[in-house]
């Protein structure tokens, strides 16, 4: 840029000569019918080669008649906005910025137009670099000048904005056409989506909507990686890895030159989505944290107003769907700056469970989230897990007197019963994760309040909720109750798999009946947090499973499958979609989440040296 600005001041008046008249010329005689100067100087502004000296009169003269400048001329004013004006000198910036303020305040009918012009800026230009004769195309990422482009973009937004306060009702449509396909590169769309954040603090009134948007892409990224594709991909990296290192070090002592490689290396993901999906959460939390914090402490106001746009948007995309496995740690995150946000959350989770009016799929999702996020917060103290514990049982109970008077014999009905039993399994999984903190203290108070939850009556009663749970939740929750003399589950389990009690759902079709291990379609949304970079924010924030110290509770061939040492946490690969047997190896993971530069990452004293 010193180069050009050298050219600039020094150029001769050779530099910014032009062909045909001034501008006003130019349009008076198009509109008696001569349009050879027109062409003109749209070919002149077209071309790519053009200085800025040119760019600064041609500006100057369009301000002059921007009344002139009305629909009649749009091809005219298309052109001027291809003007590569954001990657030029201050003085063309400067004059650019005039020009727009000046036409978006006199021609309304370019805002579109001029709004299309800068978002189209809010990613890096793509440029085509010609290797071995065959040109590639790719974004130009090494372009030290993104951020100062940025930044005249932003203004220019702020400019439009002044001049025309409608504006935000006419951007969201524009931000979404633009919206890079999600197949792009990880560079291309964490730009975007930093701009259209950085968008929202300027312009609050469309956050919410931004917010949206930009979920929504993410959601659609996080469904198309699965765990299992997810740990497979960095399985097959490591192992490649490995072979790689094997080999080289057959042929030469590379080892201290493979050390020094690996760290660059330690937060990128083998899976392209998920290395995608990484950069995005990592965006989003970044971007949670300063809207929260102002001189290093928690401000209130502007984190209710967060955490309620937030809010809005999970209810409406991410609590119905299925399977994402990250997007809603955001939430996790920002639940994580005050005890009050996480109340608020649990309190809504819970509310939505209780409602009649809402959708049995939504009141089970939220069922999955309540006691996802009891079991998975370390942030959540035990007060506030047994209030809600307290909340669960308590609704629990009276669903089962509900039934009881009845008088109706009860069976498996998932479609009549898919709350209950969701809230059945929150409180086990709850409780799985949580009863080691309610004991440690004091055993006796603890085992009182275990006691007092008569979780007896829940797996006792006719809607037999441990032969619908999770396998695996049922048979870990049976061996805590057992150790601790709570309840005695393991003849409810043995008659239940012993007559094979059929589950049924009822449809307009009529009922069908399943051996299913997973009918519930279990979903844990806070299972362990598989994206690198953005997983150093989680982890010092998360409950990670625990092994239980009596290895009786676990059958020999169970026991002797935990020395894997990139075993999930606590359910075992993927939640099982149709009958089978589910593996029961709650060993703790640790290998994918924790590397040496892993932020704050106390050790565990009860892992086990392998």
């Amino acid at each position: 840029m010193e180069m050009d600005g050298l050219d600039f001041l020094n150029s001769p008046p050779l530099k910014t000569v032009r062909f045909g008249g001034s501008v006003v010329e130019t349009l008076t005689k198009y509109r008696q019918g001569d349009s050879s100067d027109y062409e003109l100087l749209k070919h002149q502004l077209a071309d790519p080669e053009i200085k800025d000296a040119q760019i600064i009169s041609w500006l100057q003269e369009f301000r002059s008649c921007v009344t002139q400048l009305n629909k009649d001329h749009e091809q005219l004013i298309y052109t001027v906005l291809r003007l590569p004006w954001v990657s030029r000198s201050q003085a063309v910036v400067e004059e650019y910025m005039t020009f727009l303020s000046n036409l978006v305040s006199a021609q309304t009918v370019y805002l579109c137009s001029c709004l299309k012009m800068v978002v189209s800026h809010f990613t890096p230009k793509r440029v085509t670099i010609c290797e071995g004769g065959v040109d590639i195309s790719d974004s130009d990422d090494e372009d030290d000048n993104l951020p100062r482009n940025f930044d005249r973009c932003h203004q220019a937004l702020q400019l439009i904005t002044r001049y025309v306060p409608a504006t935000s009702r006419f951007l969201m449509p524009i931000v979404q056409e633009n919206f890079p396909f999600v197949q792009k590169s990880s560079r291309t769309l964490e730009c975007y989506v930093h701009n259209l954040l950085r968008m929202t603090v300027y312009i609050p009134s469309i956050r919410r909507d931004v917010l949206e948007v930009i979920i929504g892409k993410m959601l659609k990224l996080d469904v198309s990686a699965s765990r299992s594709d997810i740990e497979e991909a960095e399985d097959n990296a490591v192992q490649s890895q490995r072979t790689e290192e094997q080999t080289e070090e057959g042929l030469f002592d590379m080892d201290e030159d493979v050390a020094a490689d690996q760290p660059p290396n330690t937060t990128v993901m083998a899976h392209p989505v998920a290395e995608r999906l990484d950069t995005l959460m990592a965006v989003m939390m970044s971007y949670i944290k300063d809207v929260c914090h102002v001189n290093g402490s928690v401000h209130v106001e502007r984190t209710k107003e967060l955490y309620k746009d937030l809010l809005s948007v999970f209810d409406k995309l991410i609590l119905p769907t299925h399977g994402s496995g990250h997007v809603q740690y955001m939430h996790f995150y920002l639940c994580s700056f005050r005890l009050a946000l996480a109340e608020a959350f649990l309190d809504h989770l819970w509310k939505i469970l209780q409602s009649p009016s809402q959708p049995a799929v939504l009141r089970q999702a939220a069922a999955g989230f309540m006691g996802s996020f009891l079991a998975r917060a370390k942030f959540v103290p035990l007060p506030t897990v047994r209030a809600c514990l307290d909340l669960l049982l308590s609704w629990i109970h009276r669903y089962i007197d509900s039934q009881d008077s009845s008088g109706r014999q009860a069976c498996c009905d998932i479609s009549l019963h898919g709350s209950f039993y969701s809230a059945c399994q929150a409180v086990f999984y709850t409780l799985i994760f949580r009863h080691r903190g309610m004991l440690e203290g004091n055993m006796k108070k603890g085992l009182e309040y275990l006691q007092s939850l008569n979780l007896e009556r829940v797996v006792m009663c006719q809607l037999n909720p441990l032969k619908v749970c999770l396998p695996l939740v049922t048979n870990m929750f049976a061996a805590i109750t057992r150790k601790y003399q709570v309840v005695f589950c393991y003849s409810i389990i043995e008659r239940n798999n012993r007559h094979m009690l059929p589950v049924v759902r009822s449809s307009a079709g009529g009922d069908s009946v399943t051996t299913n291990t997973n009918p519930l379609d279990s979903f844990f949304p806070f299972d362990p947090y598989l994206l690198k970079s953005s997983g150093q924010l989680i982890e010092p924030l998360y409950q990670v499973w625990e092994e239980l110290a009596d290895s009786e509770l676990l059958p020999a061939k169970i026991a002797q499958k935990g020395s894997r040492e990139d075993e999930d946490d606590f359910l075992c690969g993927e939640i099982p979609q149709s009958e089978g047997i589910v593996g029961m190896t709650p060993s703790s993971y640790d290998s994918n989440l924790r590397s040496p530069s892993s932020v704050g990452s106390p050790p565990f004293s009860y892992q086990k040296p392998f």
